[in-house]
């Protein structure tokens, strides 16, 4: 090695040795190692502490309706223009759409990484700026943009036997100005049944007979409700403002209104209305329901209710918002919530957030204590005691170059830390037991002797170490949103790989001093070590020269492990190994979304939500069901990507399970899903609703897990075929939930106004509108101010609900009623007829699509084989196309029908096509450096061989444990590369520094494998006992098992393939080497007695 003579040779000393020559004795060293301590707790205690990494995908929601227009007169007038409008601002990233009758929905998502602030503004600059392309008649744009930070992390259920749910509302609205005064909340919102309001309900039998219209009534009534500043005046040097009107105080003064005469006499609201106050009519329902875990006596009986959700601002630390959330409760049931209302936490981020992370960073002690131990035991408890230093100092700095680039305290980053100590404690281990070799060596334990030992192994530390570095960090690159999800990784694995360096070249070798072992005691150890390197020598020889000299045995060496490779990768081709994004995580909580056909009643649908309900809730593990419908349920980060939010249709609902705390439970949530999706089938099934479990996914969410997208030149074929996907759906063993895009056939009723009679009776088109809008559609038309509390007492007018489909009154209704008193029946107009319903039109990206989507579910449960068992189906069907495009979108679709693979195998192709890609950037990185160090292209070659053999570990070990390969399998994969090279460097270094010595190759590689083999093992065992802490995680379970069983069977192999790489490549092996051992170094013979060593 370059440039690492010692201070008794002419060389001048290297990097390690100059930091190692400044701080051993400075009593500045002391103060850094303080004050990185320091750094490290403020990080700890001011960096934000979440479940899981913050994922900043902006997506904005642009509405704008279009009355009268059909489904295909929407898209071609709003939609599309729209479309072309937000394709042209920077940073979007897809564009999806639907339209249906009279109503565009523009959906706008955003690059990863974008933030929500400046996205929006491009939106609304751009809808500003291009407003004349909308056609007349359109509404203005109704722009909602929804990011992470509007997720809620805390929600709370009221819910009573005995209060009604608007009454329940106008409370949850009064709590929720109170959790306002909470610095860390943000958006909040309340999520309710009905709502309290003055009804004014029309009789149109009685405005028939008293000769009023509709719009008679709501004008009077919005005339008599009004006040305002009509002026000002001064009078005796005093100023005065003039205010005139009248205000209606309770529901008794909006029936005092008189709306006109009849007979001589005044008619009021009251003579043609019932008035009533309280809650409206139900449109939407939220029902809680106590489970069999719950403290409840009733359990299955639902109780009227609304929730609370809660979010926090950007940056705060989510643990301490959620915490101080429920403190403001617990003082609120106090003082102003009756005691008939009870307070469930239904969602607590903030406590499943802090129990994740108490639960790492125990094991991260954890982690630290065995690596500590496992050094005791090998190097003795002084170097145990140096590394349970350096441990704590190098993570805790870690966590505070976390808070300065912006990352949070959560299950990645500590995954981060606890599989970053197996590495870095390394160099530790490398600098003390050199120093302790050196020492024993020269008989001499000054302070120069100790700086020598630190520059001796200094660059070859350092080599190693960049090229665990060179793996790491291409992993930052990867796209999409697995990107900042994994990115804690490669970014705090580099800060924390980089500080080990600097803490073993100026802390190591001070701390060794301070705890310097008698000489006495480091013969002993070196006796001990005599004797295993004498056995270790007896058997290299036997066996690795042996294999080098008898080329049958080497060659047989090497045809087992060829085949062992290739049947450790076969593993996966037969299917005993499954391949997969992320695993199932063990949460708190799974959805039931349930979808009855189109044009179902509210009813209906609550029947069937409430028996799911009744049905769940006798689960030993739930503790209780909320269900919501009607309405959307609070969504959290799946439902924002999956639009949850926007669910408001009466025939749509969802169940919401709160289940016990993974360790009070033996089922985990995934299995309690599959139990629900098979138990309720049956239920679903008299009212042909589609039912989805929607588990919350252990990484980034999608769409859906299996989505299809079908092409094709119009609607008609794009729906047919996907009929015939959709039944190979149903088909395929291992997909669930199964449905389309395509709505169930229902119909409407439309008034068809006759224009010619209208015109001659003088009745506008617009009064009409008006007049059937003002009874069918409880429209406001006013407040009764006097009693509204934190929300308003809207007025609203409408007819009684027996009224709204009873054609005849409604036809006899008066549209409009003439200066002489002639009243125009709404009959006489027009009349009603029914009409079927458009389907809606999804468009993405310009382009018109239908989409099929189901869940992957049983055995495999990765999208990638019921795809598999989709296109099987397709090709024995004979269907045209007969498979998916699973990496590009269908060309030619104006023409052909086609369909691409979506969901989540998108982004799990791509995440492992950059991964894939990092790989390869990593493996150049370190080819680079290794051939920068050795001067040579042969030994990187060989260095790097080991990197594959990792897979006879760790295929196998995923089919030992019965765990999926995932993309954290893959991550652990790329960081074994580095981590194998690494051990292969100082392995090949010793030996170039023996070669340079005159020593023959084969004695040389001897020498290393027995010099090298201890501290390799070291590693090797520091990296299993840093990785299996984290075995029993559901999501870095792979990781866990890649790093611990490819480093055990790679490292085996690495003492036996990189010896005789070396050997037969001998001449490239021995140019251009230079010696890094003082020039006393005893040589000897292989199996002569050899000190401890370093690595």
């Amino acid at each position: 090695m370059s440039g690492a003579q010692t201070s008794k040779g002419s060389t001048r000393p290297g990097l390690a040795g100059r930091m190692a020559d400044a701080f051993i004795q400075n009593p500045i060293t002391v103060l850094l190692f303080l004050a990185a301590i320091g750094a490290g707790l403020i990080g700890l205690v001011q960096t934000p502490r979440e479940e899981d990494p913050q994922i900043s995908v902006p997506m904005v929601d642009i509405a704008v309706s279009l009355p009268g227009a059909s489904s295909r007169e929407v898209e071609r007038l709003v939609t599309e223009p729209l479309e072309r409008i937000m394709r042209e601002v920077s940073g979007v990233e897809h564009v999806y759409s639907t339209s249906t009758d009279g109503h565009s929905l523009v959906t706008v998502r955003f690059e990863v990484g974008q933030q929500t602030e400046p996205s929006l503004v491009k939106i609304y600059d751009r809808i500003q700026s291009n407003m004349d392309k909308m056609p007349p008649g359109a509404t203005w744009p109704l722009i909602r943009s929804k990011g992470i930070n509007d997720v809620p992390i805390v929600t709370l259920t009221l819910h009573s036997k005995t209060v009604d749910d608007a009454a329940l509302n106008l409370l949850g609205s009064e709590v929720i100005s109170k959790l306002h005064e909470i610095p860390g909340v943000s958006t909040s919102f309340v999520v309710h049944g009905r709502t309290e309001s003055v009804q004014v309900e029309l009789d149109p039998a009685k405005l028939s007979s008293f000769h009023l219209s509709p719009t008679q009534v709501a004008t009077a009534i919005t005339a008599s409700n009004e006040e305002q500043q009509v002026g000002q005046g001064t009078a005796g040097n005093q100023h005065y403002l003039m205010y005139s009107g009248s205000q209606l105080a309770s529901p008794q003064a909006v029936g005092d209104v008189m709306v006109g005469t009849f007979a001589d006499k005044p008619v009021y609201v009251r003579d043609v209305a019932t008035l009533k106050y309280g809650p409206g009519e139900r449109h939407s329902a939220v029902i809680y329901t106590p489970g069999k875990a719950s403290d409840a006596q009733d359990v299955g009986m639902g109780e009227a209710a609304v929730t609370i959700a809660v979010a926090k601002k950007s940056g705060t630390n989510g643990v301490g918002v959620a915490n101080a959330i429920l403190a403001k409760v617990a003082e609120l049931q106090r003082t102003q919530i009756p005691q008939a209302v009870q307070v469930s936490v239904t969602r607590d981020y903030g406590k499943t957030a802090n129990a994740k992370v108490n639960e790492l960073i125990f094991k991260l002690f954890v982690a630290t204590l065995a690596v500590t131990v496992l050094v005791w035991f090998t190097l003795g408890w002084r170097a145990a005691l140096v590394v349970l230093a350096i441990i704590p100092v190098v993570i805790l700095f870690t966590v505070f170059a976390a808070w300065l680039m912006g990352y949070s305290i959560n299950r990645v980053s500590l995954f981060a830390l606890i599989f970053s100590i197996g590495i870095l404690v390394d160099d530790a281990i490398v600098v003390v037991e050199n120093i302790y070799r050196r020492w024993l060596i020269g008989g001499d334990t000054s302070v120069a002797e100790t700086v020598d030992a630190v520059n001796e192994v200094g660059n070859p530390t350092i080599l190693a170490t960049f090229t665990v570095i060179a793996a790491l960090l291409p992993m930052g690159f990867v796209t999409g949103m697995m990107g900042p999800y994994m990115e804690p990784i490669p970014a705090l694995g580099t800060v924390a790989m980089a500080f080990s360096i600097i803490a073993a070249f100026i802390f190591t070798p001070w701390l060794t001093r301070k705890f310097m072992p008698p000489l006495a005691v480091l013969n002993r150890a070196a006796e001990k070590e005599h004797r295993q390197s004498e056995k270790l020598g007896r058997f290299y020889e036997r066996v690795m020269l042996g294999m080098y000299r008898h080329r049958k045995w080497g060659n047989r060496f090497l045809i087992g492990v060829v085949l062992a490779f290739f049947a450790s990768c076969a593993l996966i081709y037969v299917k005993a190994v499954h391949v997969k994004m992320l695993p199932f995580d063990n949460k708190p909580e799974f959805d039931i979304v349930i979808d009855l056909p189109a044009g179902s009643s509210l009813e209906q649908t609550g029947s069937l939500a409430t028996a799911i309900a009744d049905l769940v809730s006798q689960w030993p593990e739930v503790i209780s069901t909320q269900s919501y419908i009607g309405t959307a349920a609070p969504f959290n980060f799946n439902g924002l990507v999956r639009h949850y939010y926007l669910r408001h249709q009466p025939w749509q609902a969802e169940v919401q399970v709160q289940l016990t705390d993974k360790d009070a439970r033996h089922t985990t949530s995934h299995e309690l899903a599959d139990r629900a999706r098979h138990a309720l089938a049956a239920l679903a099934q008299p009212y042909h609703a589609r039912l989805q479990i929607v588990e919350m996914p252990p990484g980034p969410p999608v769409m859906q897990t299996v989505v299809a997208e079908i092409y094709g030149p119009d609607s008609s074929a794009r729906n047919t075929y996907a009929n015939t996907l959709l039944t190979a759906f149903h088909a395929a063993p291992n997909i669930g939930d199964a449905g389309s895009g395509i709505e169930a056939s229902h119909q409407n009723w439309v008034f068809d106004i006759d224009r010619e009679k209208a015109d001659r009776l003088g009745v506008r088109v617009t009064e009409i509108n008006q007049a059937l809008g003002l009874v069918l559609g409880e429209k406001p038309i006013g407040d009764v101010r006097a009693l509204a509390t934190t929300q308003p007492l809207p007025i609203v007018m409408r007819t009684a609900a027996r009224h709204k489909l009873d054609l005849a009154a409604l036809s006899a209704l008066p549209v409009k009623v003439l200066p002489d008193g002639t009243r125009i029946p709404l009959g006489a107009v027009g009349k009603f007829r029914l009409k079927t319903a458009d389907q809606p039109i999804y468009r993405k990206d310009m382009r018109p699509v239908q989409y099929v989507t189901g869940e992957a579910i049983g055995a495999y449960a990765a999208p990638i084989y019921g795809m598999f068992q989709v296109d099987d189906w397709l090709k024995k069907a004979k269907a045209t196309p007969s498979g998916g495009q699973y990496f590009s979108t269908p060309v030619n679709s104006a023409e052909q029908v086609g369909f691409r693979w979506g969901g989540e195998w998108t982004v799990t192709w791509k995440t492992f096509r950059d991964m894939g890609i990092a790989f390869g950037v990593a493996l150049i990185l370190i080819y680079g450096l290794i051939v920068w160090e050795f001067r040579n292209f042969v030994i990187p070659g060989i260095v790097m061989a080991p990197i594959p053999l990792t897979l006879i570990g760790i295929i196998p070990g995923h089919w030992l444990m019965n765990a999926d390969f995932t993309a954290t399998s893959m991550i652990g994969f790329i960081a074994l590369a580095g981590i194998i090279v690494r051990n292969s460097i100082l392995l090949v270094d010793f030996s170039r520094s023996q070669v340079a010595l005159g020593v023959p190759v084969e004695v040389a590689m001897v020498r290393a494998c027995q010099s090298r083999t201890r501290p390799i093992l070291i590693t090797a065992l520091a990296l299993v006992l840093g990785s299996s802490v984290i075995l029993t995680d559901p999501i870095f379970q792979g990781m866990a098992i890649s790093l611990l069983f490819g480093v055990m069977v790679s490292t085996l192999l690495t003492l036996v393939v990189i010896p005789l790489g070396c050997i037969t490549a001998r001449k490239a092996l021995c140019s251009n080497c230079v010696s890094i051992l003082p020039p006393d170094a005893e040589l000897g013979t292989p199996t002569d007695r050899q000190p401890p060593d370093a690595k």
